[in-house]
């Protein structure tokens, strides 16, 4: 299936681009700096043109993935030229406009649904995300996208053009807004963040960590949210009079006020159990990982690079509040604690034994009579680095003390120090090594 992104060599339309193309189609992209758009285009294996039109006439999936403030021109400039029974998605934070301009210029034989994906360019894969539909008419392709979402495990939420834009004034509208404030208003009063997180409990650092995730992103589109949207100028006088009535509250020293007034915006969020519950797995997740690494200081660790998959394996040599030292064959590594997942058990052996070159050894061991041969190669398969444990023999000759047998065990390790544990444990058992 050929699948063109209009404004496919940045942000979620390259995320967009490169995600197709992982999922098997023939993917065309678009930019308007053609050295980019040849470097990007090289780089995840798609085809790249300067030419909009000349990618939406030959694909059979067009989506424009272009700001917003823009969205309107480009759909007016393709929408002749696509291809009878093709199909037409934007992935704005805005959709009425986006629906109507579709509605009215696309041609006969063409579907349309405009979409918005509740999330950014740094996700690794749909499972668990958001994305909205707000389809004016449903067509052959409208089910296609449905099932191709769900086998993604994604979250799909159909409403209206309407109804979406009023729910993004304050979803995005009203949130974006408050955390840029704070953001700028930190700034201005020139606080020293890296030093306010010591004195704050870890609410504190998840709030500067979510208004981080904002402020970093391209100011560009988060202006056109604030303003392409016309429900949020509504949201944002609601706001400014909110702002301005617990601050004369706070000036008139009116506790009972207040305490009214947060109470009353309490009882009024959804579910307030479900949100502690929610917070306190985030705040959880926060201070779980640092002491999972406290606790394996001295041990061997894998931990995985969140942005470049890089698997690094060593021992935990050191551990700051925001950094760790890894010992990986003699040469010491820091990364950002940020910046890492830590391997499970299964996932460090699995990875194990994947890249690390394997050794056979055998070794024969004399044990009682009535020791199950079976039963001491699943202990052995338990131990760390052990990935294959087989009998290979069972003598009971002459040489062999009465009462006694000699096992003989084949085993794979990923580590040739595991030999030592292997035959530790045989000894635990009360085997006498031949």
């Amino acid at each position: 299936m050929q699948v063109a992104v209009i404004g496919g060599t940045r942000g979620l339309g390259n995320w967009i681009a490169n995600f197709l193309k992982e999922s098997g189609c023939d993917v065309i992209i678009t930019g308007r700096n053609s050295l980019r758009g040849k470097e990007i285009s090289e780089k995840i294996g798609v085809f790249y043109t300067s030419n909009n039109i000349e990618a939406a006439s030959k694909a059979e999936i067009v989506i424009a993935a272009v700001p917003i403030d823009v969205s309107s021109k480009i759909i007016m400039e393709v929408a002749p030229h696509l291809k009878e029974g093709s199909l037409l998605m934007d992935v704005t934070s805005v959709k009425e406009e986006p629906s109507r301009v579709m509605e009215e210029f696309i041609p006969d034989g063409v579907e349309f649904i405009p979409t918005h994906p509740m999330f950014g360019p740094r996700i690794k894969s749909l499972e668990g995300q958001v994305v909205v539909l707000t389809p004016l008419t449903k067509g052959k392709w409208y089910e296609k996208v449905i099932k191709f979402l769900e086998s993604e495990n994604t979250r799909v939420i159909e409403t209206t053009p309407q109804i979406h834009d009023q729910m993004m004034s304050i979803v995005q509208g009203l949130t974006h807004f408050t955390y840029i404030s704070i953001a700028v208003t930190l700034e201005r009063f020139q606080v020293d963040v890296k030093m306010s997180r010591k004195f704050a409990s870890p609410v504190y650092s998840l709030m500067l960590d979510m208004i981080a995730r904002i402020v970093s992103q391209n100011p560009y589109m988060y202006y056109a949210i604030q303003t392409q949207n016309h429900y949020v100028a509504e949201v944002h006088n609601q706001f400014f009079s909110t702002i301005q009535e617990l601050n004369d509250i706070i000036t008139h020293n009116d506790e009972d006020r207040f305490v009214n007034i947060m109470s009353s915006a309490a009882k009024y969020l959804d579910d307030l159990e479900a949100s502690l519950g929610r917070s306190d797995k985030a705040i959880s997740a926060l201070t779980g990982e640092i002491r999972i690494l406290k606790s394996s200081l001295g041990e061997e660790v894998g931990l995985k690079h969140i942005y470049s998959g890089k698997i690094h394996l060593g021992i935990l040599e050191d551990i700051t509040p925001d950094f760790i030292t890894l010992n990986s064959h003699n040469t010491l590594i820091k990364l950002k604690i940020s910046n890492i997942e830590i391997l499970s058990q299964n996932e460090l052996i699995q990875y194990k034994n994947e890249n690390y070159p394997k050794k056979i050894f055998d070794v024969s061991v004399i044990l009682p009579q009535d020791s199950d041969p079976d039963v001491i190669s699943n202990t052995l398969r338990n131990l760390e680095d052990v990935v294959h444990v087989c009998v290979k023999d069972v003598y009971k000759g002459g040489q062999i003390e009465s009462g006694m047998k000699s096992i003989t065990f084949e085993y794979e390790v990923i580590n040739p120090k595991a030999r030592n544990n292997v035959e530790k444990l045989l000894k635990g058992f009360g085997g006498i090594l031949r």
